[in-house]
């Protein structure tokens, strides 16, 4: 008999990931979103990750363009309330992004703390993309970034797997409990831990809360500057910015942070520094 011929790597992966996302609407309990989206996140003593599998309405072949052009990826990174600059860099086939984080209001570039991702396409064919963006470190001691994105067609609109992850020591744990125990005390997560008496849910904090609350609104990014790949170049950042700002609101006890007009006007100004001032050397 003729062997047979493995399958290509690509291929395999985006059949997993048509699988994964197949076997996650299966399962018995509905997705707290009330949306084909699915949120996981997982802590040990060192690094914490969360993964998102969503269903896009734009279809693959729109989708794709966008997400292999480094530019873009600094107008999706934008969108999220904590990164306040950012800016791509090409050197012959090496990729990067200078990005700037900081809290929720504005702040001089002087003030916030840069991480350096460099950037990988895994793959990008007709069927399946994968872009991954690696950091050696980031703020207060943080480590080992990593975000990936997967996308793969998927009954005419695009599956998206975002990964987002970073290592932590104690350095990094010190502060983030001092978030917990201040800022963040009034915040959770979206995992249900309990149930009041009246049936309201109880939400997990801790790390994994932190993750699930970032990679939310790293998802809500995609998904709003995607949704606005349709309308016409000038339209695109306005849409893309009330849109992740409408997303965002859906979870008020999660990801409320600031009113729509200060996000609005904070991010515009944001996107107009990150086209006219060069990336801190």
């Amino acid at each position: 008999a003729p062997a047979q011929t493995p399958e290509p790597p690509a291929a395999a992966e985006g059949a997993a990931l048509r699988e994964r996302f197949v076997a996650l609407r299966r399962q018995p309990e509905a997705s707290p979103f009330h949306a084909p989206l699915f949120l996981q996140a997982k802590e040990t003593e060192s690094r914490v990750q969360g993964d998102v599998y969503a269903l896009l309405e734009l279809p693959y072949r729109e989708a794709r363009p966008a997400l292999e052009r480094i530019d873009d990826w600094c107008r999706i990174l934008i969108l999220h309330i904590n990164v306040k600059y950012c800016r791509p860099s090409e050197a012959g086939s090496r990729k990067a992004l200078t990005v700037g984080l900081a809290p929720k209001y504005e702040q001089s570039l002087s003030s916030v703390n840069w991480a350096r991702f460099a950037v990988q396409t895994v793959a990008a064919n007709d069927d399946y993309l994968q872009v991954v963006l690696r950091a050696a470190s980031g703020p207060f001691g943080t480590s080992d970034y990593l975000m990936s994105v997967e996308l793969v067609p998927f009954e005419g609109r695009s599956l998206l797997h975002l990964s987002y992850g970073y290592s932590y020591g104690a350095a990094a744990n010190l502060a983030m409990q001092t978030y917990l125990a201040t800022l963040g005390r009034n915040k959770g997560g979206f995992t249900v831990v309990s149930r009041q008496a009246d049936g309201e849910p109880v939400y997990g904090n801790g790390l994994r809360g932190v993750i699930e609350r970032n990679v939310m609104r790293y998802y809500f990014a995609f998904d709003a500057y995607l949704g606005a790949q349709r309308r016409p170049p000038p339209d695109r950042l306005l849409k893309s910015l009330q849109d992740w700002f409408d997303a965002t609101e859906r979870y008020p006890r999660q990801l409320r942070e600031v009113t729509r007009s200060e996000y609005l006007d904070m991010k515009l100004r944001e996107f107009e520094r990150q086209q006219t001032t060069a990336a801190p050397q």
